[in-house]
């Protein structure tokens, strides 16, 4: 089963320190970034492809399921943690797969000390992230939306649709 495949991908949150430690003795340059990644489209694709070409190797952090119904409401996610974990590791151009419950990636990006983060252009160089990011020495990469691509978009497109059906 490709699952079993895309957990080897999988670093768990305690361990991740030790394993960035070992590609930084290898002379590895880490690239980071974080976010839910619920309902994955070609939005989320573009800006993990442009994250992989930064270094040597991508470490995506994902939000667990209680720090997604904390921030955007107890509706989401719609794909659990695992299958959301299972989904980003499948992606050629990703390394690896980890993720936080805290409500930012802060922790985390503590023990990863990125030398690239990348983050959407919405959220701006002065990100929630940039502190932590530029206190070990990296720096803040954004990358521009694809079109009008959201989760959220999707999610009112499918509702809309659901509904008019029903009518």
């Amino acid at each position: 089963m490709w699952q079993k495949k895309a957990k080897e991908y999988l670093i768990l949150p305690e361990k991740i320190e030790q394993r960035v430690a070992l590609l930084r003795q290898e002379g590895k340059a880490i690239v980071s970034i974080n976010g839910s990644f619920d309902i994955m489209h070609a939005g989320h694709l573009e800006i993990l492809y442009q994250a992989s070409l930064l270094g040597d190797y991508l470490i995506v952090a994902l939000n667990t399921d209680s720090s997604i119904k904390n921030y955007k409401g107890p509706n989401r996610p719609f794909v659990s943690l695992e299958h959301r974990l299972e989904m980003v590791a499948a992606v050629r151009f990703v390394d690896f797969v980890t993720y936080f419950s805290e409500p930012t990636p802060c922790a985390i990006l503590e023990k990863i000390k990125p030398d690239w983060h990348v983050n959407g252009a919405e959220y701006g160089m002065e990100c929630i992230e940039a502190p932590v990011v530029k206190k070990y020495g990296g720096k803040i990469v954004l990358v521009n939306k694809v079109g009008d691509l959201s989760t959220t978009k999707l999610c009112n497109a499918i509702r809309s649709t659901c509904e008019s059906s029903v009518h």
